[in-house]
């Protein structure tokens, strides 16, 4: 007995901290590697947990190691207000790219890279 309380409390203490970092945390940790060949602009994606586009999205840029910036706007007022006033978008997702050079409502791979490439060219 007295050596399940004595792990049990170890584990208690080992992961504690990373509980209470999580406590905080309201974005995606997924912070994928930049392909070498590749440079991409400043990347944002507007979306929600639940929206079949947005994971469609999210699984494009990290299975191609495309850098982004996951504003989920359920848990980040100011990302809904950005949607909704800035952007003129009642849905997600939305990808913003560069300093707002081009903002692409719904997400579709081929438009995606159309985009970058012309951006690339400015």
């Amino acid at each position: 007995m007295r050596t399940y309380l004595k792990a049990t409390l170890a584990a208690a203490l080992v992961l504690s901290p990373v509980f209470a970092q999580g406590e905080n945390l309201q974005q995606s940790p997924i912070v994928p590697q930049v392909a070498p060949h590749r440079k991409y602009p400043k990347i944002v994606l507007y979306s929600t947990s639940w929206c079949p586009h947005c994971k469609a999205a999210k699984e494009y840029f990290t299975r191609n190691n495309i850098p982004f910036i996951n504003r989920d706007v359920e848990l980040d007022s100011d990302a809904m207000e950005l949607v909704t006033g800035k952007y003129k978008s009642q849905g997600v997702p939305i990808v913003v790219l560069g300093d707002d050079a081009f903002v692409l409502k719904g997400f579709d791979e081929k438009r995606f890279e159309k985009a970058v490439d012309k951006l690339k060219k400015k």
